[in-house]
C-alpha cells in the first residue's frame, strides 16, 4: 500500500517492477491490510471509506485479472485481523457494547463468533498451529498530556489520562483535547493551558479536534461517528454550537479566516490533496473552494493566505493557497511535518521536524506569499514526542514558549487460550 494512493500494488523482492494490482476508486475506499490467500493467486484485502474506521470492507481481489469480490462488511473497529484457517476465516479484535474481544469471521457463510469474553481489551490474535490456541494481548491504554515551558524548562502533567490531539489557542492561554476513553468513546475538553476551568464540551465514539478562533473564543471539531465526519464550530464555554454544512466525503481539517468570520474545512474524498471548501463561521453558505488542495492549519493575519501542509506520499511539504487567486503553491516541498502555525508577527511561520531522540523547531521568514531566505533553527527540545496519536499528538503556542503533547503509555499481557474449534 501507499500513503498517496487508494490502491494496492506489487512488486519483486527487489523492489522493482512495481505493479499495481487494484485501485478502491468506485466507490473511493483507503486500503489498510493485505493478507495473502493460501493459493498464493489472491489476497485479501480491508479498506476504510474516509475517516470511519468503525467499518471495514472485506474484499478478495485476484492478483492476475485485477478483479475484487465484495466479502463482507464488520463493524465495531475491527483491528489486528490473522488467518485463523488461512483462506477460510479470519481471527480480529472488535469492539461490541464497549468491550474489544476477539471474534472469528467466516468468509464463506460472514457468520460471527465470539472467542473471547469479559472486560478485555483483548487484541494482536495469533493462532498456534501446533496446539491449535491462541496467543493475544489483554491490557489499557493509558498515558499523560504535558505542558512543556521552554523558558523554565520545566514540564507539567496537566492531564493524566490516555490523551492527544492537543490545540493551543492563539492567546496561548487555552487549549482544547481528547481524553481517549476506549475504541468507542471520546471526549472533547477545554480548559486553560494548565488544565484549569475544565469543560467538557462533547461526547461521541470518534471526535478529532479543530482550531481556535483568532481570538480564543471559540473552536471547531469533528465527529465521524456513524460514517461520515462532520464539521462542528462552537463558544469555548459550549454555547452556540452549530454543525458547518455538510462536505462530501468527511472534513479531516478545519481553520478560521483571520478575521473570524470564514472558517476553511479540508478533506473529502481524495485522501492525499484534499479539496478545500469555505464556509460562514455560523455554518451557513458552504462552497467548494479548491480542489487538489491541502490540510488547511492556518490563515495569514492579513488575510490573503491560507498555510497548510500534505503530510505523506509524493507531493509532501508545506505549501500556501493564495485566497484571491485560489491556487495551491508549494512553500517548502518534501518537508514532512503534520502541523505549521504562522508566528504571532505574521512575519513567518514555525514548524518542527522530529528525529528519534529530539524535536527541531524551525522558523522560516515569509512576506506576502513569498519566502524570505531558508528556513532557521529556533528551538531544540532535548526530548522526542509522538508526531501522530489518535490524531494530532502534540501542538505549540505562536511565540513557541509553551509545547502541549502526548505521552501514551499502558500495560499489557500476553495469553494464550487453548484449543479453539
Amino acid at each position: 500500500m501507499k500513503s498517496d494512493s487508494r490502491a494496492i500494488f506489487r512488486a519483486g523482492k527487489s523492489g522493482l517492477s512495481e505493479e499495481k494490482i487494484y485501485s478502491f476508486d468506485n466507490p473511493p475506499m483507503t486500503p489498510v491490510l493485505v493478507l495473502p490467500f493460501p493459493d498464493g493467486n489472491d489476497v485479501l484485502v480491508e479498506s476504510v471509506a474516509g475517516s470511519n474506521y468503525d467499518q471495514i470492507h472485506l474484499h478478495k481481489v485476484n492478483l492476475s485479472s485485477h478483479t475484487a469480490v465484495e466479502l463482507g462488511t464488520l463493524s465495531g473497529y475491527p483491528e489486528g485481523a490473522v488467518w485463523a484457517e488461512p483462506g477460510k476465516t479470519l481471527l480480529l479484535s472488535r469492539t461490541v457494547s464497549g468491550l474489544a474481544n476477539l471474534w472469528k469471521y467466516s468468509l464463506s457463510d460472514r457468520a460471527l463468533t465470539q472467542i473471547t469474553s469479559g472486560p478485555g481489551p483483548d487484541y494482536s490474535p495469533m493462532p498456534d498451529p501446533a496446539t491449535k490456541g491462541i496467543y493475544y494481548v489483554n491490557g489499557k491504554a493509558s498515558g499523560f498530556l504535558t505542558v512543556y515551558r521552554v523558558r523554565s524548562k520545566q514540564s507539567i502533567d496537566i492531564v493524566s489520562e490516555n490523551a492527544s490531539q492537543p490545540t493551543v489557542s492563539p492567546d496561548g492561554r487555552h487549549g482544547m483535547y481528547l481524553k481517549l476513553l476506549g475504541l468507542d468513546k471520546t471526549e472533547l475538553w477545554v480548559s486553560d493551558i494548565d488544565n484549569g476551568n475544565q469543560i467538557k464540551l462533547a461526547s461521541s465514539p470518534s471526535l478529532l479536534t479543530g482550531d481556535w478562533s483568532p481570538d480564543s473564543s471559540q473552536l471547531t471539531f469533528m465527529d465521524s461517528s456513524g460514517g461520515e465526519s462532520k464539521a462542528y464550530a462552537v463558544r469555548a464555554d459550549g454555547r452556540d454550537l452549530r454543525q458547518i454544512g455538510r462536505v462530501e466525503g468527511g472534513t479531516e481539517w478545519v481553520a478560521w479566516s483571520a478575521d473570524g468570520k470564514s472558517l476553511y474545512l479540508s478533506g473529502g474524498v481524495n485522501q492525499v490533496k484534499p479539496t478545500v471548501w469555505k464556509a460562514n463561521a455560523d455554518g451557513s453558505h458552504l462552497e467548494k473552494f479548491l480542489d487538489g488542495g491541502c490540510f488547511v492549519n492556518n490563515a495569514s493575519p492579513t488575510g490573503g493566505y491560507l498555510l497548510g501542509v500534505i503530510p505523506a506520499g509524493k507531493e509532501v511539504g508545506i505549501y500556501e493557497i493564495s485566497i484571491a487567486g485560489r491556487h495551491l503553491v508549494p512553500l517548502l516541498p518534501g518537508v514532512e511535518t503534520l502541523m505549521v502555525r504562522f508566528a504571532r508577527d505574521g512575519k513567518s511561520f514555525l514548524y518542527p521536524l522530529a528525529s528519534r531522540s529530539e524535536v527541531t523547531f524551525y522558523r522560516q521568514a515569509w512576506r506576502d506569499g513569498q519566502l524570505i531566505g531558508k528556513p532557521q533553527i529556533v528551538l531544540r527540545l532535548p526530548f522526542a514526542f509522538h508526531e501522530f496519536y489518535q490524531g494530532n499528538a502534540y501542538d505549540f503556542s505562536r511565540d513557541l514558549s509553551t509545547i502541549v503533547y502526548a505521552r501514551p503509555g499502558g500495560q499489557a499481557d500476553l495469553y494464550l487460550l487453548s484449543e479453539v474449534h
